[in-house]
């Protein structure tokens, strides 16, 4: 049997959800979604960006992301994320805003913008708590009330996913599953639980994809261009902290010999002090006299009249 592709490289999911073929799997996912997140559910959407055959694995605005309008004309965003690129919080509110206000042409009233929700589903952790499924609005901190519904945000976390917090049960949590990749046993097994004909469909799409030879050349190169991408990143990224440590070290050291020095000159200065007052206490030269020539405290030169 044909080793199936994986549904999180972008060019495979974007066939699976992002084809006019295949809308109804697109509309059933985003609906377990909302339904997760205790939002309302969709009964129409329309594509903006559906999949086209030109479509080629270095083209990041045809492949990344999967944009779809509501019945109601909200905007919703899709996007696989395989790989850690950082700073994902910042990208997404970043495309966000560029969505939100890209609605407006000139002369239009601010109260025709709509809501525009981001929805991330990503292969790595990245949020500081064991949920798979973070659902992001714009509330006031002490009382919680809503500054505006017009911002919603989704972060799914597969790798979250795990024998002690799956529930079989929620929707969301097998679209999830499949996603992750599944054995034929276990996806036979899932089916039997709760069998779903959008989701059934979705295996069907990845199964032809999977035995489809040029849908399997254009995944592979995806994949490589994915892959040297992840692998450009995280070099730039260590050798960013590799020269950010060195730098530092460098500086410790220049601060630590510019602390020396100023010590030094410091302990120099007092030892000399402390030989010049000796000397005229010798002399029998008064305390206010050696006071005055020295610029050493009273106390101080007590002491050092105590050593002598």
């Amino acid at each position: 049997m044909t080793e199936l592709l994986d549904p999180k490289n972008d060019y495979v999911f974007k066939r699976i959800f992002g084809s006019e073929e295949n809308k109804d799997v697109l509309l059933a996912f985003l609906n377990h979604t909302f339904k997760n997140a205790g939002e309302s559910l969709l009964t129409e959407i329309v594509l903006i960006n559906p999949y086209l055959d030109k479509d080629t694995p270095r083209d990041k605005q045809s492949i990344l992301d999967i944009r779809a309008k509501t019945d109601q004309g909200e905007l919703i965003n899709v996007e696989m994320q395989l790989f850690n690129q950082y700073d994902l919080e910042k990208r997404t509110l970043f495309y966000w805003g560029k969505q939100y206000s890209g609605q407006l042409l000139e002369g239009q009233r601010y109260s025709q913008l709509k809501k525009c929700v981001a929805i991330n589903i990503v292969n790595f952790k990245m949020l500081a708590n064991d949920q798979y499924h973070n659902v992001f609005h714009l509330r006031e901190d002490h009382t919680d009330i809503p500054l505006t519904d017009v911002i919603e945000i989704h972060f799914m976390e597969i790798p979250k996913l795990n024998d002690e917090n799956i529930q079989i049960q929620d929707g969301l949590v097998r679209w999830l599953l499949f996603l992750k990749g599944m054995t034929k046993s276990s996806w036979e097994a899932l089916m039997m639980h709760e069998p779903e004909p959008a989701l059934k469909k979705a295996m069907s799409v990845l199964e032809f994809l999977s035995q489809d030879e040029q849908a399997r050349q254009r995944y592979i190169d995806r994949q490589k261009f994915l892959w040297d991408e992840a692998s450009m990143i995280e070099g730039a990224r260590e050798e960013g902290l590799k020269k950010g440590m060195e730098e530092g070290i460098q500086k410790g050291i220049e601060e630590g010999i510019k602390e020396g020095i100023k010590e030094g000159i410091k302990e120099g200065e007092a030892e000399s002090k402390r030989k010049i007052a000796l000397n005229m206490l010798t002399l029998g030269l008064d305390h206010e006299t050696i006071v005055k020539a020295t610029g050493l405290t009273s106390a101080e030169l007590k002491a050092i009249q105590e050593e002598k």
